[in-house]
């Protein structure tokens, strides 16, 4: 179904709702102001297949902008605004964007981006004025409020995170097929996930990554109600919960983390008994964190694993983890491999390369190379992770390759250490890495956030060394424990390089001095 239908059906009923300020935007108004849109692209020379980006915190125009890339039959890319003025110029030079519409509020980000990218023609601001450029309100003026003629379906082009590099452009394939006939996000989530018109969504995370995006695109497509957050906040998500009546939601570890440190008190004030779905991804999930959201919140937990170039898709419901607790599921798509480093595959219960086969072809953009390297001579695909698979063909993940710490010939999986840890009424939030070491080439070192009126020292890096050590085998506990921020993305993505290169030449230094 195509948005002109949706709103003929639901008319004045919520498509988007803000979680703050409660902006409210009705599939009526969604769809008047997309078609405005549409036809400003289709005024500016924007045809299907061409590309704009986006540069838009949370916030309510976002949606108009998207649903008109989406109708238009155009790529668009929405651009991740914690970037640096540099990486953010980078994404919209990249892309080979002709339109760049931002906030007011990230007119420098928007600055250095036009004068990187070459192809750009147009740049537009929402909520507010700022020096060169338009206001898209002023742009879209008296255009028509119906469809153009040339409705195709559009796709967000995503990049990836960048953690461990450059971000690459993950190109799409444009169907071309009329504007109504959906993503495969779409139908997945009506038929997989039970998303309908009487679905009330709740999205928490930013809207440049494809999770929160997607839902929150298709929670429309099936008919439903979106409420989306600012930002994330664990006691206004009870809030909305309990207020809206949610009955699905997305979240990431590290936000079940924040939700579970509430005090007992605050939790106990919110019904979130209208859950129906809790769908979990972006980041391995302690087995011990799970556990306490389904002791909270009922068997209503999904976890799929995937990459944003879409090559496997595993999940896993409640009663099926339960009985293969840790595990991420089984293959959707695709059929995995767990594979030595000399390409062998390994049996169950060994760990290795988790590669993937039987998949759909991607390209990253405009790198042929980046592209050759993501597959082997099979033409596998493997997104970096060590994993293993169980005799029932149950996948579970160990770490990133990149992330494995070798100390004394030994493989030591941060993942496992900061599981251990982050429950510790003491720890808000924490990060494993290994350091150089001369007698064991590497020793396994832990960043800790201290939590709220915590203080750091030496008797709390005994306690927590010490509290590893009874839930651990001693050579996995900490060595070293320094306390200070943990930076991570949104997505809740330990940024493990930046942390790497801070410790690391701290380290290098000390032993020169």
């Amino acid at each position: 179904m195509n948005l002109t239908e949706l709103a003929a059906r639901y008319g004045d009923k919520p498509a988007i709702v803000m979680g703050v300020g409660g902006e409210t935007l009705s599939y009526r108004e969604l769809e008047q102001r997309s078609n405005r849109i549409a036809h400003l692209f289709r005024s500016r020379g924007l045809r299907p297949g061409d590309h704009i980006a986006i540069l838009m915190r949370n916030q309510l125009e976002v949606f108009p902008v998207a649903w008109a890339a989406q109708r238009s039959g155009l790529l668009y890319t929405p651009v991740n605004w914690h970037l640096s003025a540099e990486e953010a110029a980078y994404i919209v030079a990249n892309c080979g964007a002709r339109m760049l519409i931002h906030s007011a509020s990230l007119t420098d980000l928007a600055e250095a981006a036009h004068a990187a990218a070459p192809e750009l023609r147009s740049r537009l601001v929402v909520d507010g004025s700022v020096a060169g450029a338009e206001r898209l309100e002023e742009a879209v003026g008296d255009l028509p409020t119906t469809p153009v003629d040339d409705e195709f379906e559009g796709y967000y082009m995503l990049y990836s995170s960048g953690t461990t590099g450059r971000p690459k452009g993950i190109l799409p394939t444009l169907t071309g097929q009329p504007f109504g006939a959906g993503l495969g996000i779409d139908h997945l989530m009506g038929a997989a996930f039970g998303f309908g018109p009487d679905s009330v969504y709740l999205s928490p995370g930013p809207l440049y990554h494809a999770a929160p995006l997607g839902w929150t695109l298709g929670t429309v497509r099936n008919g439903g109600t979106a409420v989306v957050m600012e930002k994330f906040d664990a006691e206004r998500t009870l809030a909305l919960i309990d207020e809206f009546r949610v009955t699905h939601a997305q979240f990431v570890p590290t936000m079940f983390v924040r939700m579970l440190k509430l005090p007992t008190g605050i939790r106990d004030r919110y019904d979130v008994s209208s859950i129906r779905l809790v769908v979990h991804a972006a980041a391995p999930c302690p087995v011990e964190v799970k556990q306490r959201m389904i002791d909270w919140f009922g068997p209503k937990l999904t976890e799929f694993y995937s990459g944003s170039e879409g090559t496997g898709f595993f999940m896993i419901n409640t009663p099926e983890w339960l009985t293969h607790r840790g595990s991420v599921g089984k293959a959707v798509q695709g059929v995995v491999h767990i594979c030595d480093d000399d390409g062998n595959e390994l049996p169950p219960g060994e760990v290795g390369t988790v590669w993937f086969s039987d998949i759909r072809p991607f390209e990253y953009l405009g790198d042929a190379a980046k592209t050759a390297e993501a597959f082997n001579d099979k033409g596998w695909n493997t997104l970096g992770d060590l994993g293993h698979v169980d005799a029932d063909g149950y996948l579970y993940l160990s770490a990133r390759r990149s992330d494995l710490i070798l100390s004394g010939g030994v493989n030591i999986y941060p993942q496992e250490i900061e599981d251990a840890l982050i429950l510790h009424p003491a720890v808000f939030d924490v990060a494993v890495i290994g350091l150089p070491d001369e007698e064991m080439g590497q020793r396994v070192h832990a960043v800790v956030q201290p939590a709220a009126g915590v203080t750091p020292g030496p008797d709390l890096e005994r306690e927590l060394i010490d509290y590893c050590r009874d839930r651990l085998a001693h050579y996995k506990a900490p060595r070293s424990i320094a306390f200070g921020e943990v930076p991570r993305l949104p997505s809740g993505k330990i940024l493990r390089r930046q942390l790497m290169s801070e410790y690391i030449d701290a380290h290098t230094a000390s032993t020169q001095n």
